[in-house]
Formats: C-alpha cells, structure tokens, sequence
C-alpha cells in the first residue's frame, strides 16, 4: 500500500468520526441531566419574600433587632446584619434572615436560638426578646422557617 492511499484513508475517517460524532455531541446536549442534590442532605430554604414582609420583618422591627448601636441595623454582628430602622430595605433583611435558617435541622437555625433564652434553649447572645418557645413572636418566626424547608 502506498503512502498516499494510507493518507487519503486516514482522511476519509476523520471525516466520518466528525460526522458521526457530531449529532452524538449534540444529542447530549439537547437533554441535559438533573442538578446534583444538595449537599445539605436534600433540604433547602425556599422562605416566602411575601410572609416574611407580613410575619417576620414585624417582629424584627417590634422587638428592636434593627436598631443601630448595638444590633444588627447599625452594621455587621457577627454574620448578621439587617438594613436601619430609619431606612427598611425589606428585601435586603430577608436575604439576611433567610442566611440565618439551616435547612437540614432548622429548629437550630442561629434565627431562632440567638433571641431565644438560655433556659428555653438558647444559645449565648448579647439581646433575648423571647423568653419562651411560645413566646407569639418566636412562633411566628418559626412557623415561616418550618415553612421554607423543602426535601
């Protein structure tokens, strides 16, 4: 076999691996596949913006949490900031809070044990508005992270 009859058959097959191959590539990505679960064991916050503004912002605003000095309207505390008093951006404090909710075990989300009470199972913050877990506030902002987790 001459060199020139190798060459045009080695032509002649890249030629038809392109065109074979072509379809193949597209096919695959005409259809792609699921996302990956997420990593936090399936559950995610999907907290709703519109019960937020009604249930949970009011209860940030009524018991002070906004406020400057301080607390969280008067810049960063730790991860946790919400916009002033003076200047609500309710959007803004509900990205905040939603970073606050843990999807996987949300009872222990840092929104409901940091204004919690030590003796109702709390954790150490420098403010507790809520004395108990049946305090109206406390239920309220608990019932809308129990309603944002998803499987």
């Amino acid at each position: 076999m001459n060199r020139f009859t190798k060459s045009a058959r080695s032509t002649r097959h890249c030629a038809l691996a392109i065109l074979l191959g072509s379809p193949l590539v597209a096919l695959g990505c005409a259809s792609p596949t699921a996302p990956p679960a997420p990593p936090s064991g399936g559950k995610t916050f999907n907290g709703s913006y519109s019960d937020f503004v009604a249930q949970v912002e009011p209860v940030i605003q009524r018991r002070g949490c906004d406020t400057g000095g301080d607390c969280h309207g008067g810049g960063p505390r730790g991860a946790f900031a919400l916009s002033p008093a003076g200047s609500k951006n309710t959007q803004f404090d509900f990205d905040q809070v939603s970073l606050q909710v843990n999807p996987v075990t949300p009872e222990s989300s840092r929104i409901l044990t940091k204004p919690l009470a030590l003796a109702a199972g709390g954790v150490p913050h420098s403010f507790k508005p809520f004395a108990s877990t049946a305090d109206t506030d406390f239920v309220a902002i608990r019932t809308w992270v129990l309603a944002g987790v998803t499987p």
